[in-house]
Order: C-alpha cells, then structure tokens, then sequence
C-alpha cells in the first residue's frame, strides 16, 4: 500500500471511502514520474511529492468531463500537479493548481473559455496527481513534467538545447579553464551561462591573455619539459615547467573568479596598482606584463555588444506575438558584459495571452539552470510573484523579477522586444516562403495536399567500406534535425559498392520499424487534429509518418525501393520520388522519377528545384558526415577490442606494458601472465586470438 494510503488509513479516513476507489499506487510509469530521486528541480532543493491517483471503478469507458466528475471527488484541497491523459495513455496537459480539488472542479463543469480547452477536456480519458506541501513545489514539478512530457496543449520550449558555461577546474593543483556543456560533473566553478560555444571562445581567449590561465588537457600538463607555445606568445603563466610556482598561479586563478563572479573593478583596481608599484620600482618589465593584462580585461568588457553601466548580473527576456507565433528573445549579462542573446520560438496555442506564455516558458527555462540574481522582463508574467519564489528555491538564493519603467533597464527591455520583434518577422517570412515552396512541391509532384514530412535517403561508403544510409527530414518550418537518423549498413550478404542492397536494406529498417511503432497512424497525420501549429513540436505532433520520400538516385534505386515498399504493404501510403543526377552530374539538369509519370526535368529557375536541391545537399551533408565518423572510428580501432573478455581496463594494461598491440600480438603467453590483471586463461585467449595454429 502506498504512503498516503497507509496515512490516510491511520487517520480513520479509508473506511469512509467507497469500495471502487483504491489509494493503492498501481500505475507504475506513475510511480517513475513523481519519485524524489527522478525529478531534479534544483541543486540544492529537497522535493518531496505524494502520488495521490483515485482510480474509480465506475469512470470506465467514460471521457471527457465525465471522467473529471467521477475523479474530483476524493481530490484533496491541497497544492500539486495534475496530468490529464486521452485512452491511449498521451499525456494532453500538465497544470499545477494551489487547490487541486478548485482546480479540476472547473474542469468538471464543462464550460470552457477557449476552444483549446474545451478539446483537451473532450479528449481526457483519466487523470494523475501528484499533492505537494507548497505551490512552489508544484511549479517547480509541474515545469520538469512538462520538459520531459512534452504535452500537447502545454506551452513547449522547442529549442532546449544546453547553453556553453566557462569551466575553471578544481581537480588539479594547476586549475585550467575549459569551454563546458552539459552535465556540470567535474568538480570546479562554472560561469555563464553564454548564449554560443563562440562568446565563450572569444571570452576565454580573452581570459587567458588577462590571468595567463593553462587550458591545456591534465595529460599533456603532466608530460611537458619545456614551456609551449602559449607560454611564449604570452597566453599561459606556464605551470607545468614550474615557470610560476603554486602559490603564484593559484592568486592569478582567484583573480579569474572574482572577475567572472561580478568583482571586475576590484581586480582590475588591482592590477593598476600592481603596475603603478611596477613602474616606480622601474621593473619596467613587470609593469608592462600587468599592462597588457589590463588591456586584455577591457577587451573582454568591450567586444561583448552592448554592456550596461549599471547592471552587473540579469538575464533580460522580451515576448513578442505576431501571425499566431510567439518569439522570446533573452539576453545574458555577466560581470556587467553582454554574455549572447538566443531566441526562442515555443509552441504555444495563438489564444494565449503574452504573460501565460511567458510564465509557463521561464519556469521551463531555468528547470534545469540557475538563474541570475536579477530577472528583467518586458511584461509582466504570469504569477510572477510565485515565479520569484519558486527560483529562489531553486537557486538557493534571493532572485528578483521585475518589468523596469525607466532607465537603462528599461532601454535593455527594449532592445530585446526590438530583437524579438525582427526574429519573428524573419521566422514568418521563412514559414511563408516554405509553406509556398510545398505547395509548388505538391503540384509539381501531383500530391494531393502540400506534404508534412519529407524524408530524403542517401548513402555514402569508399569501395563499399564503412558503409552508412543516411535520413534528412523536412516539414513547414524547413529541416527537423532532430528526426534525423542514420542506417550502419549490417548485412554480410550485400556486395561490397552494391547501392541497390545499401537502399533495400535501408527502406527494410526504417519502414518495418515504422509499422511497429506507428502501425495506426497515417502519412502525414499528426497525433492529433489541433491544426498546423502543432506540425512541428521537436517529440510533440510532428507525425511519424512520411507523405514523400526522395531517393538519390536514378531508375535502379527506386526499382528497389518501390520492392520493398510493396513487400511490406506501405507502396500507397507514402510516394516515392527518385532524383538522378544530370548529365555531367550538372546542378539544374537533375531527372525525377515518379511512379505512373514519364521521367522529367524542371525549369533551370524552378523555386522547387532549388528547393529540392537544398534537400540533396543536406543528406549528403548528413551522410558524407557520417561516413566520416564510422571511417574515423574505424581508424583507431585496436586489434585487442576483437578479443571477448578484454575490456578498457585490460587493454590499457596490455598497452602499457607491451607498447603496442603488434607487440602484443607477438608475446608468448608467459609473458602475457606477468601483466597485472592478466590470468593464465585470459593470457591464451589472447595468444590464440593472434595465433590460430
């Protein structure tokens, strides 16, 4: 029984209950969800949740706001979250309420706002709670489900990829700095966050010319006897040759955190007495290194765009709605310098208000970040107040979120409203050309609806050696990268070079997992009917399913394509267009093929052609990249991985101890013994892997 049944029995409140409702927990995917351990919402946040799930017997069969009724009987009048589910299991919505009993009692009634509402609720076929001692519990959970739900009728970051941080390690006795992202694991201090890998190359170039830090790898620190080459152009105090002793580089590297944590005047301060003290000693020398160090700390202050004056540390963030999409644009400030700005594009329903958005979208955003001390916003937010609260948790320390009137915050909000505004105008240019360039694609193909999703195939390979397909997909808001996927060609049956098997053997993978998986679903349906701001949502509705399909290659290529596609039962629910390349494999003379239809050629100026064209060129972007890595892979493989029972740790030891694997290969099994980690039996599985007499 679980936790809150057991309480609920203590208190004498179960046998009130009736027969067809059970406390106990049986939902596992439930249980996954709301376990402390699985739901990170901070560094330093201790969450605690209870899954609190009435499943009532007589709501079987029922959908809608019936369901509701039948579960918002026994709700509790206490903070948490609720998940809103349709038959098939899809989580539809994920909202936190103050009271979950007032919440879902409004969605019991069955009289809704917006359209959205009314779809969602119509569409519910059950529901899950999660109860929490606060409301900013709730938020906080409620931003994390929503991240790794991605429910439909939520607002949805579509681009969450990980920003770049500054590292300085603390795993050394010579602290280097790194360009970092992801999973903060190695022990050190983290700065940031930048809005590109490229800010923070610039800022660590910067950097190193300032405090001379080593951003050299701990190996190669550990194996140098002279200086290199950044020692010489005067861009690392040299550590490893014992150029600058401990006690010296451990100062430069304190002087490096207190600049990147805000206290940029004092070090710079600093710095100019130190030059000053130089120049009366008439160390001239000295004095000019402390020089080129000040210049370089301007630098860092002064190539960033804008900086303010009186804003140390913000992240400023500007909504602008237009044409039915929402454009956030955010902008970072450290130390007092612009740290990049991004913009975000989230799908959201076109009747949400600015400051709903707006909300849903921050809590979202700093679920897996910590926010800056000062958050400034060009309106107000949705429960703003609550907002500020809940990231204080997170971060563990006081933020403030405030919509500046006046001053130069006030001209930062503007600036990014500004930016916002003009992304969102390039985006709905980009959406309408690419919505006119499927249209002319459907007519020129003779589709009947301008097509969803495209997939393009390729392969790429050297003799028929480390052999890779490759798949590049497109929709109406141009390339999804991250429905992109690549095909290890596997079968031993398929002649070395041979395209036609490569492709065959593709097609067989992709469309036979297709119809595991999709089995229901139809070419270019999405998983539901909300219309075609919901085509393209990362995970979300984008379908599955491919309206076309264009093969690169010529009549050979589409012979076996269409083979396969008719032996698997698929040959009429997707078409299938083959591009062959023109004579002398000249760009515009390209030959299409196209099942029931004579082989053609477009107009040398046709939009579609150029648009078909980008489509080519990305697969073989994608492919030749590919290829690359396995060849790469390949390349560096060691004759010791083929040997069963030879992990990493006894590779090395091997390595180590005979230099190289051709050395290894040529040792008797006594001499094999004598490494540690290597018994008799393992010995003479590598003696007779090198040895088959």
């Amino acid at each position: 029984m679980s936790p809150a049944a057991q309480k609920h029995r203590r208190n004498g409140a179960a046998d009130d209950l009736p027969p067809e409702v059970d406390l106990d927990v049986e939902d596992e995917a439930a249980e996954e969800i709301v376990e402390p351990e699985s739901i990170p919402t901070g560094p330093d946040v201790a969450f605690t949740a209870i899954d609190w799930t009435p499943h009532a017997g007589d709501a079987d069969g029922m959908v809608g706001a019936e369901v509701i009724q039948t579960l918002v009987k026994r709700l509790p009048n206490q903070p948490g979250v609720y998940r809103m589910m349709n038959a098939a299991g899809d989580v539809l919505y994920v909202g936190k309420a103050r009271s979950l009993k007032k919440r879902v009692t409004n969605y019991a009634q069955g009289r809704f706002h917006t359209a959205r509402i009314g779809r969602m609720v119509r569409e519910t076929a059950t529901m899950e709670f999660v109860v929490t001692r606060t409301e900013i519990e709730a938020l906080l959970l409620e931003a994390n489900l929503i991240k790794r739900l991605r429910p439909r009728f939520n607002v949805l970051m579509r681009d969450d990829k990980s920003f770049p941080y500054i590292l300085l390690t603390g795993d050394h006795v010579s602290p280097g700095i790194y360009k970092h992202r992801g999973a903060r694991s190695r022990k050190g201090d983290y700065f940031g966050p930048f809005a590109s890998a490229g800010a923070v190359g610039r800022t660590i170039n910067s950097l190193q010319r300032a405090f001379l830090l080593r951003s050299c790898t701990n190996s190669f620190y550990e194996n140098r006897t002279r200086p290199c080459l950044l020692y010489q152009i005067k861009r690392c105090a040299g550590p490893c040759t014992g150029e600058i002793s401990h006690e010296g580089y451990a100062e430069l590297v304190e002087e490096a955190k207190d600049f990147l944590s805000g206290r940029s005047q004092k070090v710079k301060t600093e710095i100019s007495a130190a030059m000053q003290q130089a120049s009366a000693e008439l160390d001239f020398e000295r004095a000019a290194i402390y020089r080129d160090r000040l210049a370089a700390l301007s630098h860092v202050q002064a190539h960033q765009g804008i900086n303010p004056q009186t804003v140390e540390e913000a992240d400023v963030f500007a909504i602008h709605q237009e044409g039915g999409q929402t454009c956030i644009q955010v902008f970072f400030f450290r130390t007092g310098q612009n740290w990049g700005n991004r913009a975000y594009f989230p799908k959201a329903d076109p009747a949400l208000e600015p400051a709903e958005v707006l909300g849903s979208f921050l809590a979202q955003f700093y679920d897996d970040k910590l926010p800056a001390r000062t958050l400034l916003l060009s309106q107000t937010a949705q429960e703003q107040e609550l907002l500020a609260e809940a990231l204080s948790t997170h971060a563990g320390r006081k933020i403030t979120i405030s919509v500046p009137q006046r001053g130069e915050k006030k001209d930062l909000t503007d600036h990014a409203l500004q930016n916002a505004r003009e992304a969102l105008g390039r985006r709905l240019a980009e959406t309408s050309t690419q919505a006119r360039l499927l249209t002319g694609f459907a007519e020129t193909f003779g589709l009947a609806k301008p097509p969803v999703r495209i997939e393009v195939y390729d392969n790429s390979h050297i003799m028929g050696t480390n052999a890779v397909g490759a798949m590049v997909v497109a929709g109406p808001e141009g390339f999804v990268k991250n429905q992109y996927r690549k095909f290890n060609i596997r079968s031993t049956e398929i002649t070395p070079g041979d395209d036609f098997g490569m492709m065959r053997e593709v097609m067989q993978r992709r469309f036979s997992r297709l119809l595991k998986e999709h089995v229901g679903e139809q070419p270019g349906a999405t998983t539901d009917d909300a219309g075609d701001e919901d085509l393209v949502a990362g995970n979300g509705g984008f379908p599955a399913w491919p309206d076309v399909i264009l093969i690169d290659g010529g009549q050979g290529q589409m012979t076996a394509v269409r083979q396969i596609l008719a032996d698997l039962g698929v040959e009429g629910r997707v078409t299938a267009i083959g591009i062959a390349k023109g004579p002398d494999r000249d760009a515009g003379r390209e030959r299409f093929f196209v099942e029931g239809r004579e082989s053609f050629m477009l107009p040398v100026r046709d939009p579609v052609l150029y648009f078909v064209q980008r489509l080519r060129d990305e697969v073989h972007r994608f492919a030749i990249g590919s290829h690359r890595a396995r060849r790469k892979k390949e390349m560096v493989k060691s004759p010791l991985d083929e040997i069963a029972g030879i992990g990493p740790g006894r590779k090395r030891a091997l390595l180590l101890a005979f230099g190289t694997a051709k050395a290894v290969s040529r040792a008797a099994v006594e001499d094999l013994v004598k490494v540690d980690g290597i018994s008799e039996h393992v010995a003479r599985l590598v003696y007779n892997h090198f040895h088959e007499s």
